[in-house]
């Protein structure tokens, strides 16, 4: 019998990320097998409602075997079926449920790099033209990250999810309003003042549309107006690599010094991916206070109430972001110890808590 709570969660997916209408066609992409509960209540869900479902299960160690074995004709292959695929789709429901967090940790960057730059135009067209919506199923690999047990990450998991959606929006688009009518964002924290523009960009309220969990307003910033630095605190993980203590310095919208603690020849390759690997795509805010610690996961670090999350690469259009990129990686500033967030000057947030 299925756990009560992976049925509500399909559910959720279903009725309320994509608000999925009878004949539309949705791809369901796990991971890994281990998603196997959660893919076959959504499958389930689909149906009932009138969908057509497809399938796309990976196998994790497919990975390592082609970045392993890929001459540079295969690295530069594009897949022409995936592209006609994500062309054809309504809705994504995509599934994480790794079994080994670090697998990918060897891999060679600029193999991974390229590789990413070539898979792009199909990652642009799921993410700018489709309803998708992502997500993770509970596996021993996500607990031990979290330093949880098993049951104790479920717990976690959803509680986090499984939750009203509405009541979230409606705190969020508060937010928005302060948002939408500012011109300039400035962030203050340890080693950190970063003033950047979003005159003429709407704040995107997120609640359990495109990401589950969620809890955060985002914007695209304008491109070539961030000045100033950042630190992040929180280690940012990117294609399995773990990197701590980044330190970024802007200059025109671009990041012209980049160094960290662990990992940095990493992160220079990630900025050097193409021209705008160097700019930023998103300013996140959180909300999700329900969310208090770090789990080595964006999906969940990302909402942490009281952190901002910036990233460098890819903009998104809904949010009137013109930054093109093959990468998009998340960076998260925790602001709630002896931290501050200001709307054209004006104070919004200090010490992690809104004061609107």
């Amino acid at each position: 019998m299925a756990d009560s709570r992976v049925v509500k969660l399909a559910g959720i997916l279903v009725n309320h990320s994509l608000a999925l209408k009878k004949g539309e066609t949705v791809l369901i992409t796990a991971s890994s097998e281990l998603a196997k509960p959660l893919v076959l209540e959504v499958y389930k869900e689909v149906m009932k409602k009138g969908g057509n479902p497809l399938l796309n299960i990976g196998l994790e160690e497919a990975n390592n075997i082609f970045f392993d074995n890929a001459s540079k004709t295969q690295l530069d292959h594009f897949p022409k079926t995936k592209l006609y695929e994500a062309k054809n789709v309504d809705c994504v429901v995509n599934i994480r449920a790794p079994h080994n967090k670090k697998s990918m940790s060897r891999i060679d960057p600029t193999k991974a790099g390229l590789r990413s730059k070539v898979m792009s135009p199909i990652g642009e067209v799921i993410v700018n033209k489709t309803r998708w919506v992502l997500c993770n199923f509970p596996t021993h690999a996500l607990a031990q990250e979290a330093d949880m047990s098993l049951a104790e990450y479920e717990d976690f998991l959803y509680g986090a999810t499984n939750i009203d959606w509405s009541k979230v929006r409606a705190r969020e688009m508060k937010l928005k309003k302060v948002l939408d009518k500012g011109s300039t964002v400035r962030i203050v924290g340890k080693e950190t003042d970063l003033t950047l523009s979003i005159k003429g960009r709407d704040a995107i309220p997120c609640c359990g549309r495109r990401n589950m969990p969620d809890g955060e307003v985002f914007l695209s910033p304008v491109e070539n107006s961030a000045e100033g630095h950042i630190f992040y605190e929180m280690p940012a993980i990117y294609q399995g690599r773990e990197v701590t203590g980044i330190r970024l310095r802007f200059k025109k919208g671009k990041v012209v010094e980049a160094s960290a603690d662990k990992n940095e020849d990493f992160l220079i390759s990630m900025l050097d991916t193409d021209k705008g690997g160097r700019f930023l795509g998103e300013l996140g805010i959180a909300v999700n206070y329900g969310i208090k610690n770090f789990s080595k996961d964006i999906l969940f670090d990302e909402k942490i109430g009281g952190t901002v999350h910036l990233a460098v690469g890819r903009s998104y259009i809904e949010a009137g972001g013109k930054n093109k990129s093959a990468i998009h990686w998340d960076m998260i500033k925790d602001l709630r110890k002896k931290g501050a967030l200001y709307v054209d000057d004006k104070l919004i947030q200090k010490n992690g808590r809104f004061c609107l």
